[in-house]
């Protein structure tokens, strides 16, 4: 039977067919048979992300300089649909290598960048995001991580006290990009973004949380007791943090988009498959008029979504992807993509209720999808204040 979902354009030409492979071989070879394993130990090993490193699988689109191939972000695109189709949700190689990394390239100082970026490209040292903390999520303003200087000239640091939470990487991170208030009396515009190398004392790794789904991801609270950084660990400007990250917002959300729709795709050819053979009364599932029409709605709704996306990946590709438009892909694919998963474990019967089953485990890990990187609720109002002329922030 033909690939229901091949490649569509912008990511079908030749050279990325040929990468595509490589990254299924790569999900087959060495994610697949062990992420089983990996969701009873909550977490991936480390050799798994130097293995990526050695295959070129890891920050694609850093110049080769600092160790990338130096292409464009079609191709983590690919990265990220392989690893969201095999229902690899343990290795979060794209926090790392297009949302961590980028805040190095674009914001960080030269020395900053041979530091860290080298070695996360050859997955030596992984990276993380710490900006959620028990009491603030998308509400910035409201942050109570503090990083205070001390002292002066050579002498000089960040003294760091606060906490984290719902950190993905968490317990694997040798780099975290934190997000701290330098200057509390002016809200988000007092937000600085620092360079926490995870190995200082002061830095404390909290429990790994026990999730509903995205069990192999090692999710995790953080802790900064009188951490002190050296004044160099401040990324770019201080109080630029907030502006810094509403520049990457835009390719942030379009990976969860990325990845809510090659889940679809796969949850809709799992069905297809199984109402084909399983049989009920004597004929297979696939001869029930309500269940051939349920099988055409996902399959119409996950084209559309493809469809969308596309557009998005062509506009970011071209430099014209928006705030706006980024925020319409990640909470309607999101949205859409827990409907899809819903319908499809339905058809599945009793045995969709099966965590042994991929279509049980998809519906759960896609849950998330709706919450981090900016709620459905937040994406709406950034989308109504750009339709009102309103600012964002």
């Amino acid at each position: 039977m033909t690939e229901l979902y091949p490649p569509t354009a912008p990511l079908d030409g030749p050279e990325h067919r040929a990468f595509r492979e490589t990254v299924r071989r790569f999900v087959a070879e060495e994610i697949t048979p062990h992420h089983a394993q990996w969701e009873r130990d909550g977490q991936v090993p480390r050799a798994l992300w130097r293995r990526a490193g050695e295959l070129g699988l890891l920050c694609l689109t850093l110049p080769e300089a600092y160790g990338g191939a130096g292409v464009d972000f079609g191709y983590s695109a690919i990265v990220v649909e392989e690893m969201a189709r095999a229902g690899a949700t343990g290795p979060l190689f794209y926090l790392h290598s297009d949302i961590v990394a980028p805040y190095l390239l674009h914001y960080g100082s030269e020395a900053q960048k041979q530091q860290w970026l080298p070695r996360m490209a050859r997955g030596e040292a992984i990276g993380a995001i710490g900006m959620t903390e028990p009491g603030a999520g998308s509400d910035l303003a409201a942050l109570r991580t503090r990083a205070e200087r001390q002292g002066e000239g050579a002498a000089a640091a960040w003294r760091v006290n606060g906490q984290k939470t719902y950190i993905s990487n968490g317990q694997l991170a040798d780099l975290l990009l934190l997000a701290a208030k330098t200057d509390p009396a002016r809200g988000a515009q007092g937000v600085s973004l620092l360079l926490v190398d995870t190995a200082l004392p002061g830095f404390e790794r909290g429990r790994r949380l026990d999730k509903l789904g995205m069990h192999a991801q090692d999710t995790s609270e953080l802790f900064f007791r009188d951490l002190m950084l050296p004044a160099d660990a401040l990324l770019g400007e201080e109080g630029a943090g907030f502006r810094y990250m509403m520049r990457e917002l835009a390719q942030e959300r379009l990976l969860v988009a990325i990845t809510a729709v090659a889940a679809m795709e796969a949850a809709v050819a799992w069905t297809r498959e199984h109402v084909l053979q399983r049989q009920a009364f004597g004929a297979p599932l696939s001869d029930r008029q309500t269940v051939r029409h349920t099988l055409a709605e996902v399959h119409a709704d996950t084209l559309v979504a493809r469809s969308f996306l596309d557009d998005g990946l062509r506009r970011h590709l071209a430099g014209t992807l928006d705030a706006s438009t980024a925020s319409i892909a990640k909470y309607w694919t999101t949205e859409m993509q827990f409907s899809v998963l819903d319908r499809c474990l339905q058809l599945f019967g009793g045995a969709g209720y099966m965590r042994e089953m991929p279509i049980a485990r998809a519906w759960a890990d896609a849950r998330v999808q709706r919450i981090y990187g900016g709620t459905t609720e937040i994406m709406k109002e950034i989308v109504a204040r750009d339709l009102l002329g309103r600012p964002s922030a």
